[in-house]
């Protein structure tokens, strides 16, 4: 057998360099990114590989491993060389998106239409984008509110995930909290959509909430999920907005210990907590969530294995969320029977993406009669005078 050289496409490795994916170049091939991937649970999934053929500019962009990584971070925590690996994943597929040299995955297409359309990843009229609240009596946001709230498309769209953002609200409310929401001319955070590869949309979301924002002299925002904290937080200010983000978890904790929240009621049930991705590994924000659980009457709080910096992803992110994902290789499903193995009946979430997986995962595995998905925010309003 006559082994054929490989010819290094260095045109194509300069591109990815280009369009965010540098950290490449640092990479000594040690593979403890593969061997740390949360993939490898439920199939074979080879980032080591996947990076050399970076390195090498000879990626099969036709490959489903381009869309595979869900940017959970836990490889780069572990990389010895600082190889930033969703950067790369999202280099790849900006290449795929914006030069067309492969295809989306269909279900991701869609979105990615329906967010540069309409504004939103459901492809839901922005007209209805305040219907959640209706019935609410929360003021528009003007000059002066204190905090601008401001909940995940996820959450004010379907309507299974819209009771956390009421709750959001009803709870604000019990605190005496000066809030207000903007809906005629907000838009997706753009989350997704930058880590599935469209760059342009994702700048063009940045461009209209950031203007927005500014015109209605918003200084400082409370988010219910952990991708848009993220994305206002650490990405937003590339671009020129630049805001004080909280997440609904730090200013619950906040309203706690300031004693605007009275939590008498007593909620006697067994509760696990999985640690959402964007908002521990990205943010480091771990203690607070558990300690409000705590916070809770009569709640017993048992942890996950697998939990804080080690957390198993719910497979949501970076664009995974709107793609199919093939029953035995769901990320969700693992943590549903730990959650059930620790004895919990309350598996508790502080991210929209999160709920979405583990409801799922709940119902095709016919687990709805032992263990219901709760947020946070949820527990805490149940906990209310």
């Amino acid at each position: 057998m006559v082994i054929q050289p490989l010819t290094v496409d260095l045109e194509t490795a300069d591109l990815l360099e280009e369009a965010g994916g540098e950290t490449f170049r640092l990479c000594y091939q040690c593979g403890v990114c593969t061997g740390t991937c949360p993939w490898n649970l439920v199939k074979k999934f080879d980032i080591r590989r996947l990076i050399h053929q970076v390195r090498l500019g000879l990626v099969d962009f036709e490959d489903e491993d381009v869309w595979t990584c869900v940017s959970c971070k836990l490889c780069v925590d572990r990389c010895p060389q600082g190889v930033v690996m969703p950067n790369i994943v999202r280099a790849l597929r900006r290449t795929v998106t914006e030069l067309g040299i492969a295809k989306v995955p269909d279900s991701l297409r869609v979105t990615i239409k329906n967010v540069s359309a309409v504004g939103n990843p459901l492809g839901e009229p922005q007209e209805a984008r305040a219907d959640w609240a209706r019935d609410l009596e929360i003021k528009t946001y003007t000059k002066g509110t204190e905090i601008l709230y401001f909940p995940c498309c996820y959450q004010i769209y379907d309507p299974s995930a819209r009771r956390v953002a009421r709750a959001a609200v009803n709870i604000l409310k019990k605190a005496g909290t000066d809030f207000g929401i903007l809906h005629d001319n907000v838009v997706c955070c753009g989350e997704s959509i930058r880590k599935a590869g469209n760059e342009s949309v994702f700048q063009s979301l940045v461009q209209t909430n950031t203007n927005a924002f500014t015109e209605a002299g918003v200084e400082k925002i409370v988010v219910t999920s952990p991708h848009c904290y993220h994305t206002f937080k650490d990405e937003y200010p590339e671009f020129g907005g630049d805001f004080k983000v909280i997440h609904s978890i730090q200013y619950l904790l906040d309203l706690i210990k300031q004693g605007r929240l009275n939590l008498t009621k007593e909620v006697n049930k067994k509760v696990t907590y999985a640690d959402s991705c964007c908002l521990g590994r990205y943010q480091d924000i771990y203690d607070e969530p558990r300690e409000v659980l705590r916070s809770i009457p009569g709640l017993e709080l048992v942890e996950l294995p697998y939990n804080r910096e080690n957390s198993i992803c719910c497979g949501g992110c970076a664009g995974r969320l709107w793609m199919e994902t093939k029953k035995g290789e769901r990320f969700s499903d693992i943590r549903v029977e730990q959650a059930l193995d620790v004895g919990a009946s309350v598996l508790a979430v502080a991210c929209p993406y999160c709920m979405a997986n583990y409801e799922d995962s709940v119902l095709t595995t016919d687990k709805a009669d032992v263990i219901e998905i709760k947020d946070i925010l949820e527990l805490v309003l149940d906990a209310l005078d």
